[in-house]
């Protein structure tokens, strides 16, 4: 143990102990490549770093959401554009059924075609991502309808649960991203089901009369999917707009994580070798003080 030491003394192991810790530090942050890597390091800045490391965390969430939203709305996009086309091809059936020129058995056939449009319209309906129901709101698990030509419409309710879901939005919103097919394909007063279904009957019955009165059906139902097809486009707006904020977000927090976090390495080289020249030259120092200041008292 030092005891009595001289005040020049005290002073160079004071000087020393002052080096070698801003060595200890120099160091550290050349290794780790941060200036802040524990809370002793910077106390006033641990609670800003902490929730900037939060914010980027919930961010990366909501970018990784957004992703996941932006399949969901381009498949139905897509699906919904099928739809559209097998509505355009069924009008264009149903005008030539309308005919007066068309005979009985060929309105039979143009039933069959209709029958299968209907089942492809389904099939849409069911339309998966990653094995989930896009159409099916709040169940996604399973379809919302299945074909059954014997049923009302053409087809069984398999489920009428909502759409509820909605995406987070990292400028703090939320987007709607999703209908569900009993809102697309089998809207009130606009049913794509109803109205096929009606003109196959028609057809199979030779219903001149009624053929009409389905073509016309089928043109109300057909602008209504396209009114789904725009929303579902307003959604990929929404989630494109979003995911450009998200991405912007991620790099300014980032770089505000950097500023507090990250060690300048060249400087802290630099503090490095001039706190070593300054060791160097503290003991340089020391050493040619008289031999009886300090030593005297190492017992």
């Amino acid at each position: 143990m030092i005891t009595n030491l001289t005040p020049t003394s005290a002073i160079f192991l004071a000087n020393v102990d002052r080096i070698e810790q801003s060595l200890a530090e120099a160091n550290g942050e050349i290794s780790s490549g941060k200036k802040v890597a524990v809370a002793s390091d910077d106390p006033g800045q641990i609670q800003s770093l902490l929730q900037l490391q939060t914010d980027e965390k919930q961010n990366t969430q909501i970018a990784s959401n957004l992703e996941s939203a932006t399949a969901d709305a381009d498949s139905a996009d897509s699906a919904l554009s099928s739809a559209i086309q097998l509505m355009d091809k069924a009008v264009s059936l149903a005008t030539q059924g309308a005919s007066a020129t068309t005979t009985a058995s060929s309105r039979q056939d143009i039933a069959q075609q209709i029958a299968g449009i209907q089942a492809e319209m389904v099939s849409i309906s069911q339309t998966q991502v990653q094995g989930r129901y896009i159409f099916s709101g709040d169940q996604e698990n399973s379809p919302t309808y299945q074909l059954d030509l014997q049923a009302f419409n053409g087809v069984d309710l398999l489920s009428a649960a909502a759409a509820t879901r909605r995406i987070q939005d990292p400028e703090g919103g939320t987007i709607a991203a999703s209908e569900t097919a009993q809102q697309i394909f089998d809207a009130s007063g606009a049913s794509v089901f109803a109205a096929l279904n009606s003109l196959r009957l028609d057809l199979l019955g030779n219903n001149q009369t009624g053929i009409a009165n389905a073509l016309a059906a089928l043109q109300t139902a057909s602008s209504h999917l396209n009114t789904s097809e725009a929303f579902y486009g307003n959604v990929e707006d929404e989630i494109d707009h979003a995911t450009t904020f998200a991405g912007q977000y991620d790099t300014q927090l980032q770089s505000a994580i950097s500023n507090i976090q990250d060690a300048d390495v060249a400087k802290a080289a630099s503090q490095l070798t001039a706190e070593n020249t300054a060791l160097q030259a503290s003991f340089q120092a020391e050493g040619k003080m008289p031999t009886t200041s300090l030593f005297n008292y190492l017992g």
